[in-house]
């Protein structure tokens, strides 16, 4: 690219500087023909090349085409006349050219913004032979194997750490600058740099499905997924470009046949076949071609360097429509750090509710399961524990050392037909049935993010009218951190199914007021994400679902970057409609004073170079999300 812009550049300046020459070098005739064809051809051999091969293809009605026919009709126009006068044409071509140079330095500079804000592809990892450490291509470590990260390289590939203590500088995942320090047992993902100590490092996938890879995949393949407008500008392209060739050909044609057949007058030819031309190089469609894909893949980029990555212009144009946010609790306003805060109404002797609990949850991964296992503090021997039978939403039943045994929510009472004690307490209320019997309920209760109050404030003063919140926790709780963040709505005590069916209510309720978002870790919460106008999966490092699922991934569990997403969403999609404005209106303005006659190729090169790169340079403010 670099290299193809250099060349382009030096062409340039060469023509310029072989026609300020001509200016002052006296030659007439063929003589002076041939001399001012060199800087032509010199500036302009590619772009007559690629309409020779659209006229080939029959693909011709393009901004090569337009510009082909406008120059060459200049050059045969000042022929004809005996003028001599071929700067006009040199300089359309030139200034053209200066407009191409200056959007693809700008496509440039936005494709290197993003790959030194993604450089984070690994291009070795470390693995130990013969007690010497050798390099080997990423691609070629099976999972499992156990790689070494010394201070000052990147993490190759996603897996736990087996010995040593460090601290990883994660911002060119996350955006964020704060460091994550990280021990044996600790899970890491590929992409961050290792800042201090040595790690050895047990990969748990291949290198292909790393979070690296996925994430470089994701931001490669964004530009893909077209946005309307983007859609819309191609479809008024392949329209306009041919509407106003036909309409050049008759400016050209018809005004004169008018003169001589109609009104009996000279025909003009010259003068309506130069106004042919200029009106050909005014409606070079440049501007808007190029300048709103630029605009698209400008704000995917700056949104990548805040640490939210959009799937497509598609999602992103969606995103500046959201008027609505929907939230899964745990793991996204909270922290999904469950505590037990109280043990209540024990009816077993001494710690043997929360003994029997332990065990009886010992087979679930689930963040509640987890909480009660630490509590409990003991190494669990599962030989004790048989007949596990987990209820999704509800609850789980085991058999530990012979006796029946029911842990889960008041339905989960409720479908066995044992009466249990309400808790007034908030937090999630964790029932025991131990042999029929009811003995008792523990109290879990999650903290609130630190940041989500002010995360749901930031969406309301970003133009978000309704903030709803779905759990599958009890009301009481659910209320009281809804209460807390300043959430409009709470919904609670529901199943994965029930959070579809709601977002579904929520759809229609809301048509036609807006688009509606759903926030969710992207783990569990991948069926309501997919069935959301759009998706945003939270805390989603290292998450294959939240990848999958989301249309939009936040590459760490801060809400606020909720806000921030919409804001960059929305500054990008005004960027997109000041250019297509300020384009098309230039245009028409321009176009209805050329075929007046009013506008000559200076005009015309104003209206096509100059509005050209008015738009992308206001295409390029996109990148900048750092004040949003």
């Amino acid at each position: 690219m670099r290299k193809k812009q250099k060349s382009m550049l030096a062409r340039i300046l060469a023509a310029a500087a072989l026609l300020v020459l001509l200016h002052f070098t006296p030659a007439d005739g063929w003589i002076r023909f041939v001399l001012y064809m060199v800087p032509y051809l010199t500036v302009g051999y590619d772009i007559l090349l690629k309409a020779a091969k659209g006229v080939k293809n029959r693909q011709m009605f393009d901004e090569s085409f337009l510009m082909a026919v406008a120059t060459i009709g200049a050059i045969a126009l000042a022929v004809y006349s005996g003028s001599g006068d071929y700067t006009e044409a040199i300089a359309v071509m030139l200034f053209y050219q200066v407009g191409e140079w200056f959007q693809s330095y700008a496509v440039g500079k936005s494709r290197r913004n993003i790959s030194e804000l993604m450089d984070i592809r690994p291009d070795y990892a470390n693995i130990e032979r013969d007690g010497q450490l050798v390099q080997v291509d990423p691609d070629e470590v099976e999972t499992g194997s156990v790689i070494v990260v010394q201070p000052g390289e990147k993490v190759p590939i996603d897996g736990v750490v087996l010995e040593g203590d460090s601290t990883l500088n994660t911002s060119a995942l996350t955006g964020e600058s704060l460091p994550r320090d990280v021990g044996a047992g600790d899970e890491v993902v590929s992409g961050c740099i290792n800042m201090s100590g040595l790690l050895k490092i047990r990969t748990t996938k291949d290198f292909g499905e790393s979070t690296v890879s996925k994430i470089l995949d994701l931001v490669e393949n964004a530009s893909s997924r077209k946005s309307k407008s983007e859609d819309f500008i191609s479809k008024f392209a392949r329209v306009y470009t041919p509407a106003v060739c036909y309409a050049a050909l008759a400016l050209a044609l018809l005004p004169p046949l008018a003169r001589m057949l109609v009104l009996g007058q000279p025909a003009g030819w010259g003068t309506w076949i130069y106004r042919a031309l200029t009106f050909l190089v005014i409606s070079c469609p440049c501007a808007l071609v190029i300048s709103i894909p630029l605009s698209f893949f400008a704000g995917i980029g700056g949104a990548s360097k805040a640490g939210v990555l959009v799937k497509g212009s598609n999602y992103l144009e969606t995103l500046s429509k959201v008027r609505t946010v929907v939230f899964d609790k745990t793991g996204t306003l909270t922290q999904g750090v469950f505590e037990v805060n109280g043990i209540h109404h024990n009816r077993l002797e001494g710690e043997k509710l929360l003994e029997y609990a332990a065990l009886a949850e010992s087979a679930s991964s689930h963040p509640i399961s987890r909480s009660i296992q630490r509590a409990y503090g003991k190494p669990i021997d599962r030989t004790r524990v048989a007949d596990i039978r987990e209820i999704s939403g509800n609850g789980v039943a085991a058999r530990v050392d012979g006796i029946p045994v029911a842990v889960g929510n008041g339905k989960w009472m409720d479908s066995l037909g044992i009466g249990y004690i309400p808790c007034h307490h908030a937090g999630t209320i964790i029932h025991m049935a131990v042999d029929g019997k009811y003995a008792g309920h523990i109290v879990i209760s999650d903290r609130i993010k630190p940041h989500s109050r002010a995360a749901v404030q930031a969406l309301k003063a970003a133009g978000v009218g309704r903030t709803v919140m779905l759990t599958g926790d009890e009301s009481r709780a659910a209320g009281q951190v809804a209460a807390e963040l300043g959430i409009d709505e709470v919904y609670s005590g529901l199943l994965p199914a029930g959070k579809v069916e709601k977002v579904e209510e929520l759809l229609q309720a809301g048509r036609g007021t807006g688009k509606l978002a759903f926030v969710g870790d992207g783990i569990n919460d991948a069926p309501v994400l997919g069935r959301a106008d759009i998706g945003i999966a939270m805390g989603a490092m290292g998450s294959d679902a939240a990848i999958e699922a989301a249309d939009v991934v936040l590459m760490d569990d801060d809400p606020m970057k909720i806000a921030k997403a919409i804001k960059i969403s929305r500054k990008c999609l005004g960027i997109v409609y000041q250019n297509i404005v300020f384009a098309i209106g230039v245009k028409l303005i321009c176009l209805a004073l050329g075929a007046l006659g009013i506008a000559n190729m200076w005009l015309a090169i104003f209206a096509d170079v100059g509005v050209m790169i008015l738009a992308v340079l206001n295409a390029i403010r996109a990148l900048f999300v750092r004040e949003l």
